[in-house]
């Protein structure tokens, strides 16, 4: 046992004391169900000029403490913030007791609102009363708590020691609320489809698998709601979103997390250009609910949110940043691989012309991107579910968006025929089989579907965490999930 752990181990045990003494005398914090809080910190300070003078009574942590002889200051952090608290013996019947409190026990006061002589806005305890008892002691210096691992798996000692941490899950609840806002003024519907999926489709990516002992069947986590959500359109829905949780087995990153939301909306009668206004429309909104501007700052660069957003095809992408121009070559997948070459890349021998074009375009032009850019009309190969472009069978109408370098959102024009979307489905399957292990897999409920007819339809998925990352200057996905994945410690 490390000198850290018997000092930890001592403190549990003293508290743990208190406690057992509190609860012999007839005091058990643990005892008591509720607390009448009639204000917060945040309230107290807004509106002093109109309660000075006034009775108050708030409920919170008690963080830090200042004991001078008969009086004494401490601070309560509270779901608002913090505000300092005077105490004095000759106020309250159980001043002793307050000095046997510790730092992090929940306290209830009932006092009077107050300035001090240095101008601190306070409130002067007429009333305390212990709520809840703290048998662990919060982290050494934990005002600025830095260690990382630390925050990520204890995010409520995070939300402590880090007030501003708080507020960047605030402006994501805020994010999320302005979308659906956006998204029900404009007719559409919110809907929940499966989680649990026989078949794992809607994007190339690899599940998770799991099974089900009463149908003896296995089943994926789903990858993405993408096939629901289309069943509903050929259903007649027309407008549909669903915010939620979608799962990938796959690696890890500051980009990346195995579990993370998303928002995917369909619309009848409308393509992927219809889904970059909406885009622009959605982002902006978002950004001027918690930014109020459209020109912020993401990691010590500005970005520019001001719409409309740069549209710029993959091919003049490429062109643009490489000079090789695949217009004058497309379904030449040779002259595709000399211009790889020339560039210093070596793709995979299975890519095709549209392969090796997404291949240049991700090692080449995607790190340039950091103010916003839509990027369209992407090769059929890396779009299985997109409708093809009426003047070119290798190109399909489907868009990304880039901000800070990283995609944001994906759409598509949705492929609506029932045969074409049959023969992608067929090439996937053979990807699969041939070791992709991201391949969509064919769905016949979902073809069956189609068959019935599905008007043409603009599709779009916007990154949730991605957007909450960008609008809060965060740089790390972890830092935007509040609950992120993280390897057991027995394992690290």
């Amino acid at each position: 046992m490390t000198e850290k752990t018997q000092n930890l181990d001592e403190i549990f045990n003293l508290r743990l004391k208190k406690l057992l003494e509190l609860q012999k005398n007839g005091s058990d914090p643990f005892e008591i169900t509720k607390f009448a809080v009639k204000i917060t910190s945040s309230e107290i300070k807004e509106n002093f000029d109109f309660i000075e003078g006034k009775e108050v009574v708030i409920a919170g942590r008690m963080t830090r403490r200042r004991v001078m002889g008969k009086a004494s200051f401490f601070d309560i952090l509270d779901r608002a913030g913090t505000i300092q608290v005077y105490i004095k013996t000759d106020d309250v019947e159980n001043y002793e007791s307050f000095l046997n409190y510790d730092i992090g026990d929940f306290l209830g006061i009932n006092g009077i609102a107050f300035k001090t002589k240095k101008g601190e806005i306070s409130v002067h305890t007429k009333e305390i009363i212990l709520l809840s008892k703290a048998l662990r002691t919060l982290p050494e210096k934990f005002h600025g708590l830095k260690d990382i691992d630390l925050r990520y798996r204890q995010r409520y000692l995070d939300f402590i020691a880090n007030p501003e941490v708080k507020n960047n899950f605030l402006k994501r609840a805020t994010i999320i609320k302005t979308i659906r806002h956006y998204l029900d003024i404009n007719d559409f519907v919110e809907v929940e489809t499966p989680i649990l999926n026989s078949i794992a489709g809607g994007a190339a990516a690899k599940p998770f698998e799991t099974h089900h002992n009463a149908l003896n069947l296995d089943l994926f986590l789903r990858i993405a709601p993408e096939l629901y959500l289309k069943r509903l359109i050929v259903g007649g829905m027309e407008r549909v979103y669903e915010i939620g949780r979608q799962f990938r087995n796959e690696g890890m990153s500051i980009k990346h997390n195995p579990e993370f939301t998303t928002l995917e909306l369909y619309q009848a009668y409308s393509d992927y250009f219809g889904m970059m206004n909406i885009t622009e429309s959605i982002i902006s909104a978002c950004n001027l609910a918690v930014n109020c501007d459209f020109n912020i700052n993401y990691q010590g660069k500005d970005v520019d949110l001001s719409i409309p957003f740069r549209r710029v095809t993959m091919i003049e992408a490429v062109k643009e940043v490489t000079g090789e121009d695949f217009s004058k070559f497309i379904g030449d997948t040779e002259k595709a691989f000399i211009s790889a070459k020339k560039l210093g890349l070596k793709p995979e021998n299975s890519l095709g012309w549209g392969g090796v074009l997404n291949f240049i375009f991700e090692e080449k032009v995607e790190e340039t991107l950091f103010q916003p850019t839509f990027i369209y009309d992407y090769p059929v190969e890396t779009s299985p579910l997109a409708k093809r472009k009426n003047n070119s069978s290798k190109l399909v109408e489907r868009f990304e968006l880039f901000i800070t370098s990283r995609e944001l959102a994906n759409a598509y024009s949705e492929l609506n025929d029932p045969i074409d979307q049959r023969e992608r489905f067929k090439v996937q399957a053979q990807l699969h089989e041939n070791g992709d292990e991201e391949a969509n897999l064919s769905d016949e409920d979902f073809l069956n579907a189609l068959e019935h007819g599905m008007p043409p339809t603009g599709g779009l998925g916007i990154g949730i965490d991605r957007l909450v990352m960008l609008l809060t200057n965060s740089a790390s996905i972890r830092d935007v999930i509040i609950f992120p994945t993280m390897k057991p410690l027995d394992s690290v």
